[in-house]
């Protein structure tokens, strides 16, 4: 579904992926793990097209996006979450809900995918009146998730999305993941809190410094040792 192939991205002088390969196929939850500044959100933000790669291919479904723009990018079905949330805080949460479906003209479709992301998150539909701003940083994670979902994505970029959340709401949004994940949504998951990225993944990828050093599947990878270590508390 997703083949990424010896990406090289730099910032200025700054070599921030060197040569790194990686692929994703259908249905599939793939976790990038690895500590701040190893590469992830910059490796999820070239799949986007908000980054352009020195060289390198990322192949979805065969085709190429190395000249494809963000927008097509999410008409083609890849929608990322970004890190941070990012939501319109002056924006009501319905609102923000609509944006997410600013590829879909179909007024219907998008009343239906609002109902979805309600089913999904009732505390979203009942603070869908509610400025954007206003929400707890666990709502908020919710209502970014909740835009995504609206442009019906194939394959959902996943930054960061248990950033600055309690215990309890990670395992909530992990969970919810989960049901994206087996509702047909491939997912590419960039996550810092490596134990609940692998509890949940299929496979999984360590970056350090811009590089791939580990893969494999994500219950091995939770049993090697230079994993448990650097990642898992020892």
């Amino acid at each position: 579904m997703l083949e990424v192939k010896n990406l090289k991205v730099f910032y200025g002088a700054i070599n921030a992926l060197k040569d790194i390969s990686f692929n994703l196929d259908e249905g599939e939850i793939v976790a990038l793990i690895g500590a701040n500044g190893a590469g992830k959100s910059t490796t999820l933000n070239t799949i986007s097209g908000i980054i352009r790669p020195v060289s390198g291919e990322i192949k979805y479904k065969d085709q190429d996006l190395s000249k494809i723009s963000p927008p097509q990018i999410v008409q083609m079905g890849i929608v990322q979450v970004p890190e941070g949330r990012k939501i319109f805080t002056r924006m009501t949460v319905y609102e923000n809900l609509e944006m997410g479906a600013y590829t879909i003209h179909d007024k219907t479709r998008i009343k239906s995918n609002i109902d979805k992301v309600f089913s999904i998150f009732p505390r979203l539909e009942e603070r869908q009146r509610q400025m954007g701003g206003t929400l707890s940083g666990g709502e908020q994670q919710m209502l970014a998730i909740g835009r995504a979902l609206m442009a019906d994505p194939h394959l959902l970029l996943m930054d960061e999305p248990s950033m600055g959340l309690a215990p309890l709401l990670v395992e909530q949004i992990f969970e919810v993941i989960q049901n994206i994940n087996q509702q047909g949504v491939s997912i590419l998951l960039v996550e810092q809190n490596a134990n609940m990225a692998l509890s949940i993944a299929d496979r999984a990828y360590v970056l350090e410094t811009g590089q791939v050093t580990l893969s494999g599947d994500a219950e091995e990878l939770m049993k090697n040792p230079i994993v448990k270590e650097s990642y898992l508390g020892g």
